[in-house]
């Protein structure tokens, strides 16, 4: 025949101990702020998009945003647009050659392929 026997009932630090094991146990009333937790959610979003982000070395933009963040935009959409070509590269001057099926445009001073990077940066007749 079992009898049970409660081995903890008298002695001090048995009875600290359970009272520790079952206040560990109930449930805390412990609210995240939604700031937070909307922050916390957009800095794991902007991690991950980042990790993605960084495997596309080849990308035109990636040379000239290597990292996620805002991208400030001006006032003017038309403005805009051209800013954002100027920095990918892609202008008329510099790629109308593919919709014409026609040879890239060359720099009459260097030989080599006409490019925004070239133009503003690169090339000595263009330096002045």
């Amino acid at each position: 025949m079992l009898c049970w026997v409660p081995s903890h009932v008298g002695i001090v630090g048995n009875e600290q101990a359970d009272k520790a094991a079952k206040s560990a146990v109930a449930p805390m009333d412990m609210t995240i702020p939604v700031v937070d937790l909307k922050k916390h959610v957009k800095m794991l979003l902007y991690s991950k998009w980042q990790e993605q982000w960084d495997l596309e070395a080849n990308n035109k933009l990636h040379a000239v945003k290597p990292f996620v963040r805002h991208w400030p935009s001006l006032t003017s959409r038309k403005a805009d647009t051209l800013l954002t070509r100027l920095r990918i590269g892609h202008t008329r001057f510099t790629h109308l050659h593919l919709l014409f099926d026609e040879e890239p445009p060359m720099c009459s001073r260097c030989n080599c392929r006409m490019s925004v990077r070239h133009i503003l940066s690169e090339c000595t007749n263009f330096n002045a």
